[in-house]
């Protein structure tokens, strides 16, 4: 599953820079695929929507820290467990129940980040 950022984030930042798919943004700001990622030309999100890897997307939420659940991996084949989460002082990084993932698909979804 997907971690995500409740409201209870105190917008501190200090899980931004531990993210290695790139996959945490300040509230309001709009994010791209290609950011921190080695994808170029389309890329297909997991809603089936395709998108151009440069193309601006909108914010998951405007008022806090949030987490791209496209490029999430849980840190999966890159840590042994979610840095955000780690690094967290109010521990508002949590795994997102609406999005159960195993392994395999997040290793999947890293690989086809880091190409």
């Amino acid at each position: 599953m997907a971690i995500i950022i409740t409201d209870e984030c105190i917008n501190c930042g200090a899980c931004e820079p531990e993210c290695p798919n790139n996959a945490i943004y300040e509230g309001g700001i709009e994010w791209a695929i290609k950011d921190g990622t080695g994808v170029v030309g389309e890329y297909q999100l997991e809603d089936g929507t395709i998108v151009k890897y440069d193309a601006l997307q909108p914010p998951v939420s405007d008022d806090y820290y949030f987490i791209v659940p496209d490029k999430c991996t849980e840190c999966v084949g890159f840590h042994e467990e979610p840095q955000c989460a780690a690094v967290c002082p109010v521990d508002c990084c949590v795994p997102d129940p609406d999005r159960r993932e195993s392994n395999e698909i997040l290793l999947g979804r890293k690989e086809k980040l880091h190409v």
